[in-house]
């Protein structure tokens, strides 16, 4: 029981967030266009800070290599529910306008504006470097694969552009992770005023993160949220296949108990945040995604509570 009220009083400290930046959305403080700055500012400058001075602080050169090869895990974990999803279309009679958006979001997870700060809240920065080596394997496989079977729904009919693709995967907190790697491996010391400012600027991560998902969730609506086969599909993809699919996997390997925590919650974060924006970039079903991304993240907040009882078995 302890374990289950312990979880709880960490998603509890994202929840809080959450409301906070729903509250303030709904009494006419932050507005759409509010929620897209504060996206740039996460995504663009305060995360690939975090990234960068989190690894020069917490790592040495050794940890890292030893910690790259883990990357086989969330790599092999999206392959098996990719390859899942093409059933589970099929069986759900799931809308071809819309099949692909349902395959995208039903393998990739939010490890950064949820999957960070729970992860933090509940194993503290411990969990940090196995966050990001998830983190790289979901932010490639969504950049390529998840986009790509977005379009496939969408209007717009684009050509494979992969000067485009590669400035997608390559973003800037995949960059901030890739340079904070580098500084490492070659014993590069920033200056200690520089270093501060980028640990300051990089804190804004988490609040502003969950301020976002706040903003969205009154944007949306809660009035627009339904249960159906579609948005079903969805949340048995997040929150049972894929932990599932995990759990199978690290529990056949000798690895550290927290770097398996870590994986299988990574694994059942909610629906990725920029689907929505992708499926509008191209034409496909924005509102679907949109609404999937709110109804997971709400679940979310029910489900890591029971999944953190359940991992306590994982050896």
């Amino acid at each position: 029981m302890s374990i289950f009220l312990n979880s709880l009083s960490g998603v509890l400290t994202i929840l809080v967030m959450i409301v906070v930046g729903y509250v303030l959305t709904k009494i006419g403080w932050f507005t759409e266009s509010i929620s897209r700055l504060i996206a740039k500012l996460v995504t663009q400058l305060a995360l690939p800070l975090y990234m960068m001075t989190t690894i020069m602080t917490r790592f040495s050169k050794k940890e890292l290599i030893a910690l790259l090869p883990d990357l086989r895990f969330p790599v092999i974990s999206m392959l098996i529910l990719f390859a899942l999803s093409f059933p589970v279309v099929k069986l759900l009679h799931i809308d071809p306008r819309k099949s692909g958006l349902f395959k995208s979001m039903f393998f990739n997870s939010n490890t950064i504006f949820v999957g960070l700060p729970v992860n933090m809240a509940l194993f503290g920065q411990d969990s940090l470097p196995y966050v990001l080596v998830y983190y790289m394997a979901n932010t490639f496989f969504f950049w390529t694969l998840g986009v790509y079977l977005i379009k496939l729904d969408g209007r717009v009919k684009e050509p494979f552009n992969l000067v485009a693709t590669l400035k997608k995967v390559f973003s800037p907190p995949l960059l901030g992770f890739m340079i904070g790697v580098v500084f490492v491996l070659l014993n590069i010391k920033l200056p200690g005023f520089i270093l501060s400012d980028a640990q300051y600027i990089g804190n804004l991560t988490i609040p502003l993160s969950m301020f976002f998902i706040g903003i969205q969730l009154a944007l949306v609506g809660l009035s627009r949220l339904t249960i159906n086969k579609d948005s079903l599909g969805i949340l048995a993809g997040r929150f049972i296949a894929a932990p599932l699919v995990m759990a199978i996997l690290v529990s056949l390997s000798p690895l550290p108990i927290l770097l398996k925590q870590v994986f299988i919650i990574q694994a059942a974060m909610p629906v990725m945040t920029n689907a929505p924006v992708v499926a509008k970039l191209y034409g496909a079903d924005a509102d679907y995604a949109a609404i999937m991304v709110t109804e997971s993240t709400l679940i979310s907040m029910i489900v890591i509570p029971i999944l953190m009882v359940l991992i306590q078995n994982v050896h």
